[in-house]
């Protein structure tokens, strides 16, 4: 996307002084489309196609934030009774003249508006451009632009949440205090340089020392935080793994409330894995159905049961499923499930595991309690019927640490913010150890310098030595 590339020169010079439009709406027929354009050319160009049924005016005129009512024309030939919504600059989200026409959602309407602004001048607009232009006209930062995209993207409580409180600044109104004071230190100490004959500082080393522990202490905070926010983000993997026909196909009907994946008498029905996703307390969970464990000479089969092994692998949680019932008729099976159960901890140690007792509708209540005393960590249920599957979904929701998030907490979920943040930790550690050793001013100055322009590559903030000079030149008087 756009803000992922990396900006090596004056982001003013990307911007392009010309009118573009598209469709904010999702493509498709609906009950409403919207168009919007923005540019220079925006309140003449809806002038030109525009008629009022309250008055003759031109919407250049009227007052920002307002709404229209009429007919976009083509001549003679009216195409459509519209809402228009105009913004004016600087008050819009790109910070330009903007126009939103609410169209009735006939394709055919919304293909002949698009055609006729363009044939009167506007140009297309590319993927992301209008968030681009709100960035270059300061109006988003680069987080707070990403932050758009994660929104939209947004599949559960969790994720929205983080994604409007990056949008509407999160944690880069902070990094940018905290490099706003770097940068000052930054320009003191190029300063010192400037001076070095008559061997003056300028950047007071005690001052420097408290500001860097604090940015370290704030990173440090941020960088921890991406495991949390990652899962806010992504959701969480989760693997239903057990023999055949113990139920793992039943559970995942029972949790996602639909009838997704086959279930069937025939031990070996599911060959391959099967997946959705559904939000469990704000949080989203991604349910991964595989092929069930056993010995077999099936060659699809083995394969299935292999990536079984490989989503195990990728999962953070996996839910291991019994079949109560036969346990209880089969003996042997007992043993040969807490041996399997064992074997997978021992291989996945690091995944957070869910026993569960399955199919417990069919047992009695004395047989149950018998079975809960072998296997007592085990949650009971039976997915057929759908008992225990409140509890599950509490367990599931308490291990993964999931809580509420509240509007002060700081979440990184971005994995470039996270991939800067940790190269900005290097930078300010080896300054931290600099300033302890004593070290020349031009030695700092490198470190602080990769420490500034990895800051600015989460925010946008990329031109170092632009910014170094510009502070110089406002703060000290040079020459006098």
């Amino acid at each position: 996307m756009f803000f992922q590339k990396p900006c090596l020169i004056n982001i003013s010079s990307l911007y392009q002084p010309d009118t573009i439009i598209a469709l904010t709406t999702p493509p498709g027929q609906g009950a409403v489309a919207i168009l919007r354009l923005s540019g220079v050319d925006a309140f003449q160009l809806i002038d030109k196609h525009f008629t009022s049924f309250a008055k003759k005016i031109s919407l250049k005129d009227v007052a920002s934030h307002s709404l229209h009512f009429g007919n976009i024309i083509d001549g003679d030939q009216i195409i459509d009774e519209v809402l228009v919504a105009i913004f004016k600059n600087p008050t819009s989200y790109t910070g330009e003249d903007v126009v939103e026409i609410n169209c009735h959602g006939s394709l055919f309407i919304q293909r002949r508006l698009l055609n006729l602004f363009i044939k009167s001048g506007a140009r297309q607009a590319e993927g992301g451009e209008f968030t681009l232009r709100a960035f270059l006209n300061g109006k988003l930062d680069l987080s707070q632009a990403e932050a758009v995209a994660d929104l939209i993207e947004s599949k559960s409580a969790a994720a929205h949440q983080v994604a409007l409180q990056q949008m509407r600044g999160g944690y880069s109104k902070d990094l940018k205090d905290l490099r706003q004071k770097l940068l000052d230190f930054a320009s003191l100490i190029e300063l010192e340089l400037d001076f070095s004959e008559e061997d003056v500082e300028f950047a007071e080393r005690k001052q420097l020392t408290v500001l860097i522990a604090q940015l370290l202490q704030k990173i440090k905070q941020l960088i921890e935080s991406f495991q949390l926010g990652n899962v806010y983000k992504n959701g969480i993997p989760v693997a239903i793994v057990g023999a055949p026909n113990v139920g793992k196909s039943t559970l995942l009907n029972a949790l996602l409330n639909e009838e997704k994946a086959i279930v069937s008498a025939i031990a070996g029905t599911t060959r391959d894995a099967i997946e959705d996703e559904i939000s469990i307390h704000g949080v989203a969970f991604r349910f991964i159905d595989t092929a069930g464990i056993r010995h077999t000479d099936d060659t699809i089969e083995s394969i299935g049961i292999q990536r079984t092994y490989e989503n195990m692998e990728k999962a953070q949680l996996i839910l291991y499923i019994l079949d109560a019932n036969e346990i209880r008729e089969k003996s042997g099976l007992k043993e040969q499930n807490k041996q399997e159960i064992n074997r997978i901890k021992e291989a996945y140690p690091d995944k957070k595991q869910i026993l569960l007792l399955n199919k417990t509708d069919l047992l009695a209540k004395e047989a149950l309690q018998d079975l809960q005393q072998d296997f007592p960590e085990a949650l009971v249920l039976s997915a057929k019927n759908k008992n225990g599957l409140d509890i599950l979904t509490r367990v599931l929701a308490d291990m993964t640490e999931i809580h509420q998030l509240n509007s002060a907490q700081s979440i990184v979920s971005n994995a470039r913010h996270f991939e800067a943040l940790n190269t900005t930790y290097e930078a300010l550690a080896e300054v931290k150890q600099g300033l302890a050793s004593g070290i020349s001013g031009d030695l700092l100055s490198i470190d602080i310098r990769e420490s500034l322009r990895q800051l600015g590559k989460i925010t946008g903030d990329f031109e170092v030595d632009r910014d170094l000079l510009g502070n110089i030149f406002a703060n000290f008087c040079v020459g006098k």
